[in-house]
């Protein structure tokens, strides 16, 4: 039993760690979303809003549970450069979320999802080195992201 818990508790752990993030931006940001998001003009292939909170809810659990893998397999030493890109793409998720839908600075919310695009892709190559399902788990995250920069990048152009 005890074994199984020290498997679990990263798990648990890491995935509580980025559903909170997620949590806590969308409570930071709701006022941009209900109130400002549903006034701008969008491009052609804009999901319903529903969409956005499921997606990233599967998005942010797996994030969780491909960081628990690595660490899990690895050992935390040996896990640190892909937690410390993990940490970096979270805390630059974050940022993202606050530049779009917080400040209005669809811009520069633009160039910092372009660096985060490139911080998920370098995380995704170093857990590679790890545990290559952890990996593969980010792949949906990565093409999301690029899903995200067109919507960005139309809604900005958009609504310039």
């Amino acid at each position: 039993m005890k074994q199984f818990l020290i498997k679990a508790f990263p798990y648990i752990g890491f995935s509580a760690l980025a559903l909170g993030v997620g949590w806590l931006v969308g409570w930071l940001t709701r006022t941009g979303l209900e109130t400002v998001y549903p006034q701008l003009e969008k491009p052609a292939l804009t999901p319903p809003g529903i969409v956005f909170p499921i997606v990233w809810g599967i998005l942010y659990l797996l994030m969780g549970v491909s960081m628990a893998m690595v660490v899990n397999k690895a050992g935390l030493a040996a896990a640190t450069p892909s937690l410390v890109l993990w940490v970096l793409q979270l805390a630059l998720n974050f940022g993202w979320t606050i530049l779009f839908f917080g400040l209005n600075l669809r811009g520069s919310a633009l160039v910092c999802l372009a660096i985060l695009w490139l911080l998920v892709l370098d995380m995704i190559l170093t857990m590679a080195r790890v545990c290559s399902i952890a990996a593969l788990l980010q792949v949906p995250y990565l093409l999301w992201l690029s899903f995200a920069a067109y919507l960005n990048a139309g809604i900005w152009l958009l609504n310039r």
